[in-house]
């Protein structure tokens, strides 16, 4: 399901962004999600317990050794040298890695396609109610108004900056 969400904000970016953004925001994207997976899934579980097991091994109990599965489960799915790649890896790095592009991704759509003002607009609404127990929602509102009205000019100024 995961990878399915991934693929589906990809192709709506590329659906709805101009060809030089999209390409430009799914490469970064794409760069900081993969390498997060590679960190993730080569390091979860490679360190070596810094501990022995408390437990006995099962012969010196004289209980019988488990036997061996018939299916050819394997924890490790691949090792380089001291590193690691299991099962646990895999999960907890698509897991990240997934979240990582989908955090990004949508919010650089949410903020590519969405007004300023409409984006302020929506928050005051959702936050009408907690004027209640006084929260400042008029402040909180200004401020991510003023904030997503100049953040064009700060990214605007990076390009530049890059391209020269």
């Amino acid at each position: 399901m995961r990878f399915v969400l991934v693929v589906y904000i990809a192709l709506l970016s590329i659906w709805i962004l101009p060809r030089q953004v999209w390409m430009d925001q799914l490469g970064r994207v794409s760069l900081l999600s993969g390498i997060l997976f590679v960190m993730l899934g080569l390091g979860a579980d490679s360190a070596p317990p810094l501990v022995q097991p408390r437990t006995p091994p099962p012969a010196m109990m004289g209980l019988p050794n488990l036997p061996v599965s018939l299916e050819g489960y394997s924890y490790l799915i691949m090792k380089l040298g001291p590193l690691k790649f299991t099962r646990k890896d895999l999960s907890v790095a698509s897991t990240a890695a997934c979240l990582t592009f989908t955090i990004f991704q949508s919010a650089s759509l949410c903020l590519a396609t969405t007004t300023p003002e409409q984006l302020a607009f929506a928050l005051r609404w959702f936050m009408l109610p907690l004027r209640c127990i006084g929260v400042p929602v008029a402040e909180i509102t200004l401020t991510l108004f003023l904030s997503l009205r100049f953040i064009n000019l700060v990214f605007d100024e990076v390009r530049e900056r890059s391209v020269d």
